[in-house]
């Protein structure tokens, strides 16, 4: 059989995995991506991201397990460290910590439960609350490194990537679609990806049946100096018992930038074309006494905030769906980023005729 052409729209994690995944099967692939390597303007730059099985949910634990070999396999290919392993300590109340626990145990997955005073003798830097949780098998992520990993294996595969062009509008044409760029460009694929991150509601609004709605928002992660930041554990802090239940919940890990620590999902609605990209101050310093309290380990008074964009969807589910010669990538809700080697092979999947797993299906119903 042929091989089609394919065109990826977005060259952050999710479009370039999908991209790699693609070439990989012998598709022609083109990638068109607005803005130059290594830019800063949408949800796939820095040096950190958290990788981990711990979740309450079965589905997300599968789905990591999948996950993880084809990281691996990213950096056999490319020769580049995308992933380290650190392991991560959950914190908080019980009900949260032995939910992960029992869904470990029961996926087979190796956790321990912990006393906050035998996290602290393992950890200094850390202070746990209440009820603590460590799996071994989480670690971080690079994030520039694993997009631009990405982009190379898409490469060594025969695709095209195009940095600078903007794509401007996309129509179907019967079985196949047309994407249309800036500089009036126009391209009849076979079939598109669309992978766009915040600029997904405006880009698939009235095109795509069913999209679920999204919500944009900019959030404020912030880097604290630490001796050995590197030497951490990635780490999610659960609201209920220490930390306010409205809060979000805390998140930080060791990166090459210090250790990275944020609120989840609280940030302000914004435009991703026409947002203030400077820190808030009122935000940065919700980040610093909280690291003031809970964070021992650094420096709190030399914060480094910077912003990154969530695309969030209502049950926080993701959108991985095709919608005739469209597949859409899309709502990764703050926390898609350690699934992007396993979202790119369902994206290519779909290209190739299969059905969407039924969480990430579009239209009604969505389980939740």
């Amino acid at each position: 059989m042929p091989s089609r052409h394919i065109v990826v729209v977005g060259g952050g994690v999710m479009g370039s995995s999908a991209a790699w995944h693609l070439a990989s099967r012998g598709e022609q692939v083109t990638v068109f991506e607005q803005f130059p390597p290594g830019h800063d303007r949408g949800s796939s730059h820095g040096s950190s991201r958290i990788f981990r099985l711990a979740y309450p949910d079965p589905f997300y634990i599968s789905l990591a397990v999948r996950a993880l070999p084809l990281w691996h396999r990213l950096e056999e290919e490319t020769g580049r460290r995308v992933l380290e392993r650190t392991g991560a300590l959950d914190h908080g109340p019980a009900t949260a910590t032995s939910a992960l626990h029992d869904a470990l145990r029961a996926a087979g997955r190796p956790s321990e439960l912990l006393t906050p005073p035998q996290a602290a003798e393992r950890w200094p830097g850390l202070r746990a609350d209440t009820t603590a949780l460590f799996h071994p098998e989480a670690g971080r992520l690079h994030a520039d490194h694993a997009v631009a990993a990405f982009q190379q294996a898409a490469r060594q595969g025969g695709a095209r990537i195009r940095h600078g062009v903007k794509v401007t509008r996309l129509s179907v044409r019967g079985e196949r679609a047309e994407v249309v760029t800036e500089g009036e460009e126009a391209v009849i694929a076979d079939a598109v990806v669309v992978a766009v991150g915040g600029w997904a509601p405006s880009r698939l609004s009235g095109l795509v049946p069913g999209l679920p709605p999204m919500r944009v928002t900019q959030e404020q992660p912030v880097h604290f100096p630490a001796p050995d930041a590197l030497g951490w554990p990635s780490f999610i802090h659960h609201p209920g018992a220490g930390l306010p239940a409205d809060s979000g919940g805390i998140y930080g890990l060791g990166s090459d930038d210090g250790v990275k620590v944020g609120f989840h999902g609280v940030g302000p609605v914004v435009d991703p074309d026409h947002r203030d990209r400077t820190a808030d101050p009122r935000a940065l310093g919700r980040v610093q006494q909280y690291a003031s309290r809970w964070l021992p380990g650094v420096d709190h008074t030399a914060p480094a905030a910077t912003t990154c964009l969530y695309t969030t969807t209502p049950d926080h589910n993701f959108v991985i769906d095709r919608a005739g010669p469209l597949t859409v990538l899309a709502g990764f809700s703050g926390h898609g980023f350690k699934f992007a080697s396993v979202i790119g092979a369902l994206a290519a999947d779909l290209v190739g005729g299969a059905s969407a797993p039924s969480r990430f299906a579009l239209g009604p119903p969505r389980a939740s």
